[in-house]
């Protein structure tokens, strides 16, 4: 059971309530495995989808895992909403609510978008993204598939290549992987770094190769044109030759170390093809581990409930 009515992000959540989530994932991505998708967790419940950003993978798992669990869902997309007419934020949430929903899960381009809900309304709300602060089910199921294959976090070392400045997945891993015990190390261009993010517990290399060295785990980042206002770098074409993840750089971890990225993937730019689909990548992999975790997330949410 969580202790907080809502899963806002990992920076203030407790070691033990990562562990039980993992636990828990790891349970229903047991189940899943074996094909069984009609499972009672949810049933009586209903979970909203409050997107107001573009998404596939996020938006289609949080959606299956509801509806595998037996939840009644509903999506909504700003772009066909009362948004459109100009209702705020809260004022969206306070109709959710009225309509009795248990889940709002939410994705919104401004950091805290989110907590605000979260005050506003009765219904359980999960972070599914907001702005460049913080993505916590992307790093809940990334910890999942590293546990699934390494058998616990706790003295890993994971490397993390790429848009680091924009990327809410690199901060909350970061709070994830070192509460869990992993070390972490990261690379980008200088204008690609956010201030601030040593002391969060990151450790910044020099050079690609200092951040694989000895590495379990190498992630690389999604480049995010779209939150990127003036020229963090030449072109894709140099970005890829001196801060992608390629065959050669991967020669410096450690034998057999995994491939991951959160997706969508820019191909040839932040992962060679090679990799992507190599046998060490556990891209694919990551995705059933999403709607593992993300049943998880929703069921823990409303444990006491049921």
């Amino acid at each position: 059971m969580l202790k907080s009515k809502d899963i806002l992000g990992l920076r203030e959540m407790p070691a033990e309530e990562i562990d039980e989530i993992l636990d828990v994932g790891m349970s229903m991505k047991k189940l899943l495995k074996q094909n069984i998708k009609k499972l009672p967790h949810l049933q009586g419940k209903s979970v909203t989808t409050l997107f107001y950003e573009n998404s596939t993978r996020t938006r289609c798992s949080f959606e299956l895992a509801a509806k595998y669990m037996g939840a009644h869902v509903v999506n909504i997309s700003a772009d066909s909403s009362s948004v459109k007419k100009g209702e705020t934020l809260v004022d969206t949430g306070k109709t959710l609510d009225a309509m009795k929903n248990d889940i709002i899960v939410i994705r919104h381009p401004m950091g805290g978008a989110p907590a605000l809900l979260g005050r506003t309304v009765k219904a359980h709300v999960v972070n599914a993204g907001d702005g460049m602060n913080e993505h916590p089910s992307q790093a809940l199921l990334d910890m999942l598939t590293m546990r699934e294959n390494f058998g616990s976090i706790e003295g890993l070392k994971v490397a993390i290549l790429g848009d680091i400045s924009h990327s809410r997945v690199a901060k909350s891993n970061l709070f994830g992987l070192k509460k869990l015990g992993a070390e972490v190390t990261m690379y980008a261009p200088k204008t690609l770094i956010p201030t601030g993010i040593e002391r969060m517990g990151a450790k910044i290399c020099r050079s690609r190769e200092e951040a694989v060295e000895g590495a379990d785990v190498v992630m690389g980042l999604r480049i995010q044109l779209e939150r990127q206002h003036a020229g963090n770098f030449p072109s894709l074409g140099e970005y890829s030759k001196f801060y992608g993840v390629s065959e050669a750089l991967m020669k410096y971890a450690k034998p057999n170390a995994l491939v991951m990225h959160p997706g969508p993937v820019n191909r040839g730019v932040e992962l060679t093809s090679g990799l992507i689909d190599g046998e060490t990548s556990r891209i694919e992999e990551q995705v059933l581990s999403g709607i593992a975790v993300r049943m998880a997330m929703l069921f823990l949410l409303t444990k006491e409930e049921i």
